[in-house]
């Protein structure tokens, strides 16, 4: 059964226990993470230990190449990685990991959910709705190698100054996802979850289904915890339970925050007026939208706007 009070690790959490055990790294500045989101790559045969990790949810997004062995203890199932595989972690679903292997091998990526959305598009459809209910990919060699070599060009963009790598890694990490999604359906080791994660799952999906917003003539369908509930034909305290317990956060929050963030974007990559956008977002008239941006944002969209 899942537990609903697993502990949350913040990006701050796994930074600050990352300086402890290895001070000679250089620690990122996490000042922007609110507004443009992060973004680290990691050699696993640096970072990691043999340690067994608590199970927690994480507030970021992880992508990892394991290369040996280990036990995955993901919501509610155990699985068992023997040899190569992709993981996928995201911040709905608490895990813990233990390395059975000597050594560490292999590399992951984090991101933030801002990350992902900062230019207006968006990696969900493919990274959380399609792998959320199969975090673990099995993969070959051949496979293996070709995603190392993408890890690589990773780091090499990081230790880089090239203007636009936070694009060029958006991509790279794009043609992980599609190499996973290839091999989905003869890789997938989690057969299924229990019915709280699959209703959360749903809810996620399709609330992120109405994102991004292309057209200033898009209005979203869904905006309250009961449109949702309606439309997976269950009672609304019923989504509100089975979302909590399983993401650690509220129905509303998930909705609050997805909307947020799509605002985030459409504030600062169109040149739509304040207008236009709280209409897209479901906003009746723009005061509400303004006192909902500032409610969560400390400033109003123009002032973010300007």
């Amino acid at each position: 059964m899942i537990n609903s009070i697993a502990k949350k690790e913040t990006l701050v959490d796994f930074y600050n226990n990352l300086k402890i055990r290895l001070p000679e790294i250089p620690m990122p500045s996490l000042g922007m993470i609110n507004d443009i989101g992060h973004f680290n790559v990691f050699n696993r045969a640096i970072v990691c230990s043999n340690l067994p990790s608590e199970f927690s949810r994480r507030d970021f997004y992880k992508i990892s190449l394991i290369i040996g062995n280990g036990i995955l203890n993901y919501a509610d199932a155990t699985i068992e990685i023997k040899e190569r595989a992709l993981l996928f972690t995201n911040p709905n679903i608490p895990y813990s990991w233990e390395s059975t292997s000597p050594q560490p091998n292999g590399y992951f990526c984090l991101f933030t959910d801002n990350f992902i959305h900062s230019k207006n598009e968006s990696l969900k459809d493919s990274l959380l709705l399609r792998l959320n209910n199969c975090p673990v990919i099995c993969i070959d060699q051949e496979q293996e190698d070709y995603i190392k070599r993408i890890f690589a060009r990773m780091m090499d963009e990081m230790d880089g100054d090239y203007i636009h790598k936070y694009d060029l890694l958006r991509n790279y990490v794009q043609l992980i996802v599609h190499e996973a999604l290839k091999v989905q359906p003869t890789g997938m080791v989690l057969k299924q979850n229990n019915a709280s994660v699959r209703i959360t799952s749903l809810f996620i999906e399709l609330l992120e289904r109405q994102f991004p917003i292309g057209s200033t003539e898009h209005s979203l369908e869904l905006k309250t915890a009961q449109d949702f509930a309606s439309r997976l034909s269950v009672h609304v305290n019923h989504l509100n339970h089975v979302v909590k317990e399983v993401t650690g956060k509220t129905t509303s929050e998930h909705i609050t925050g997805r909307i947020t963030a799509e605002a985030v974007a459409l504030l600062k990559n169109t040149d739509w007026n304040i207008s236009q956008i709280a209409y897209c977002l479901g906003f009746e008239y723009p005061a509400n939208f303004n006192l909902f941006f500032k409610r969560r944002m400390n400033c109003t969209p123009r002032t973010y706007r300007n």
